[in-house]
């Protein structure tokens, strides 16, 4: 397409080149906040909302930092340990209690009853004891009598021939066999029997005995009971 310098001429020296050719259009400006000075309708504010107004933030408001608050350790309570300690006492106190006015009564009963049956018992042993001793003072009483009463029966006289291997209690000796022989009549009278035993070996002496056994231990201990009759001079011969 060509333009000529008429169609130049024949342009509206108003329009605006930045135009482009579009048409004019009619318009009219927004009205600024300024500019808009009708009352707009404020909205309902309920009484909850009206309670937590002063706490809304506000644009104006700086920003407030960020507080932090760190626990604080609250110290421990004693409680428990004066609670302990006052169990303890309690225990000591009714343990005492219990030891002074149960316990130690207790013991002491139980220990004047033993005092009392050891009493009792020791009552009891010496009235056995002097009941028997009664009883063997009456017996020997009753054996004196009779034996005071009763005619003493002779004892035998013996005179042995051959050895028998056997243990004497030899009360006397003499050479003299009829020394010997009155000895054992004397004895015989008073219900002692005795046993002569003649000369053997080399020795020449008639020995006079009242008793015999089959050991040597049974005639030494029959012969020093009867030293506190016969003397000192008894012993014990084997034939």
């Amino acid at each position: 397409m060509s333009f000529n310098k008429e169609d130049e001429e024949k342009k509206d020296p108003t329009q605006n080149e930045d135009d482009f050719g579009l048409p004019d259009l009619d318009y009219k400006p927004l009205d600024t906040p300024e500019e808009n000075t009708e009352e707009q309708p404020q909205p309902e504010v309920s009484p909850l909302m009206e309670e937590f107004s002063d706490y809304a933030p506000s644009e104006e408001e700086p920003i407030r930092e960020e507080i932090k608050f760190e626990p604080v350790e609250e110290p421990k309570s004693k409680a428990p340990i004066f609670i302990a300690l006052i169990i303890v006492v309690v225990v000591l106190a009714a343990g005492f209690l219990v030891w002074k006015y149960v316990i130690v009564p207790s013991n002491e009963k139980a220990k004047q009853e033993q005092l009392a049956k050891e009493k009792a018992l020791k009552a009891k042993e010496e009235e056995a004891r002097l009941a028997k001793q009664r009883e063997e003072e009456e017996r020997q009483r009753l054996a004196a009598e009779a034996a005071a009463n009763a005619k003493p029966v002779d004892g035998t006289i013996e005179v042995l021939e051959n050895p028998t291997k056997r243990y004497y209690v030899v009360i006397a000796s003499a050479v003299d066999a009829d020394l010997t022989m009155d000895y054992a009549k004397k004895l015989s009278v008073k219900g002692v029997s005795s046993k002569i035993i003649p000369p053997f070996g080399k020795w020449n002496f008639n020995r006079l005995t009242i008793a015999d056994f089959d050991n040597f231990q049974a005639a030494q201990t029959q012969a020093d009971a009867a030293k506190a009759e016969y003397g000192d001079a008894v012993w014990v011969i084997r034939y």
